[in-house]
């Protein structure tokens, strides 16, 4: 694993506001040289450390999209094999580890409420999982 300096870690931080800042310009903000810049991405991106770029869309831009938020707990010393099925599920657009009565936190997209459904049945069915609690993501407000 790569020991990240005071550079790596502001120059992560420039790219989760704006992956697609140029490396001029993250150079500039980070007072270094393009250089600099392009060998730290493709080191951090080596060590895996960055494993991709995505595209951040406002929720207006999909209204007809259904979001909502699965607490799962977790029986016993199954966790792997959950976070492995967890991950393997296409409603589930990020999946977060916890502390406190859940296990896990898995953000679900879905089109529609019947296929909701269909991705809160399936994981339901999963092995390892002894509960959820899902809560239909309304509004965001930051």
């Amino acid at each position: 694993m790569l020991n990240m300096d005071d550079i790596d870690q502001a120059l992560i931080a420039q790219l989760r506001q704006n992956a697609r800042a140029t490396v001029a310009e993250l150079a500039h903000r980070l007072k270094v040289s393009r250089g600099t810049v392009t060998n730290r991405i493709r080191k951090l991106e080596d060590q895996q450390l960055i494993v991709g770029y995505t595209v951040r869309l406002r929720p207006e831009a999909e209204p007809e999209r259904i979001r909502a938020w699965m607490a799962v707990l977790v029986d016993g010393n199954q966790t792997r094999a959950v976070i492995a099925s967890l991950l393997g599920e296409p409603g589930v657009a990020a999946l977060h580890d916890t502390n406190g009565r859940w296990d896990l936190l898995a953000e679900l997209s879905a089109g529609s409420m019947s296929e909701l459904s269909q991705v809160l049945e399936r994981i339901r069915l999963i092995k390892g999982i002894q509960g959820t609690e899902t809560s239909i993501h309304l509004a965001t407000y930051r």
